[in-house]
C-alpha cells in the first residue's frame, strides 16, 4: 500500500497545499494529493479560487524531481483546458509516476485522447464508472454510505489490474478508524497498487505497519 498525503503533509490548514506540506511528505516516502487549475495564464495549486499568492506547478515539480522519490502524485484537476501545459511540465521535469483524476466526464474524455494517466471515480452516488476500461485507476470515495460495497469494488478493481485509492474518510469530516481496520482485515494494506489519501500519512504509516 502506498500512503497518499491529502494536500501535503502538514499541521494547520495554513500548510495544506505548501511547499513545506509537500517537502515533508516527500522526505518521508509519502505520495501528495494535490490541486491544479489555471490562474493568468499560469498552472497554479489552490484547491479553491486561486489568486497571485497560490503556489506554481512547476514549482511543486521541481521540488517533486528533487525529494518525490519517485512516489506518487495524484493531481486533482480543477480547471478545464489544462492538459497541454500540464503535459509539457510533466515532461520537462520527467514526472512519470502520477495520475490525474476528477475532472468533468468531457475533460477526462481529452485526458484519454492525450494519453495522460488518469483515474476514474466510484463512490456510493456514483455506481458506474466513466471511461473504466480506459483509466489506469480508480478513485474510491464515500459520501454518505459509509457500508456501500467500496471493498468489493477496490477488489474488482485490483483484480482487473488496476490502481486503487481509497479515500480515507476524516477528509469528509467522518471517523477513519473503522475503513481502516477493514483495510487491515481484508490485508488491502499489502496490495503494491492499493493507495490511501489521508489527512494522517504518520498515523496511517504506524497503523498498517504494526502487527
Amino acid at each position: 500500500m502506498r500512503i497518499i498525503a491529502h494536500r501535503g503533509w502538514w499541521q494547520n490548514n495554513k500548510e495544506k497545499n505548501s511547499m513545506i506540506s509537500f517537502q515533508k511528505a516527500f522526505l518521508n516516502g509519502y505520495g501528495v494529493e494535490t490541486d491544479l487549475r489555471d490562474y493568468c495564464g499560469q498552472l497554479v495549486i489552490s484547491h479553491n479560487v486561486a489568486d497571485c499568492n497560490s503556489v506554481l506547478s512547476e514549482e511543486l515539480f521541481e521540488l517533486y524531481r528533487q525529494y518525490g522519490n519517485n512516489v506518487p502524485l495524484a493531481l486533482n484537476i480543477k480547471s478545464d483546458g489544462i492538459q497541454d501545459i500540464l503535459r509539457e511540465q510533466l515532461e520537462k521535469y520527467k514526472v512519470t509516476n502520477y495520475f490525474v483524476f476528477d475532472m468533468s466526464v468531457p475533460e477526462m474524455v481529452i485526458y484519454k485522447q492525450k494519453n495522460f494517466q488518469f483515474f476514474t471515480r466510484s463512490s456510493d452516488i456514483e455506481k458506474e464508472c466513466v471511461l473504466y476500461q480506459d483509466a489506469s485507476g480508480i478513485w474510491m470515495d464515500t459520501f454518505y454510505d459509509d457500508d456501500w460495497k467500496l471493498f468489493d469494488s477496490a477488489k474488482e478493481g485490483l483484480n482487473a489490474g488496476k490502481c486503487v485509492a481509497a479515500v480515507s474518510p476524516e477528509l469528509h469530516g467522518k471517523s477513519r478508524q473503522k475503513m481502516w481496520d477493514r483495510i487491515k482485515q481484508e490485508h488491502m494494506n499489502t496490495e503494491e497498487a492499493f493507495y490511501l489519501c489521508t489527512d494522517y500519512p504518520e498515523e496511517a504509516k504506524y497503523f498498517f505497519e504494526k502487527e
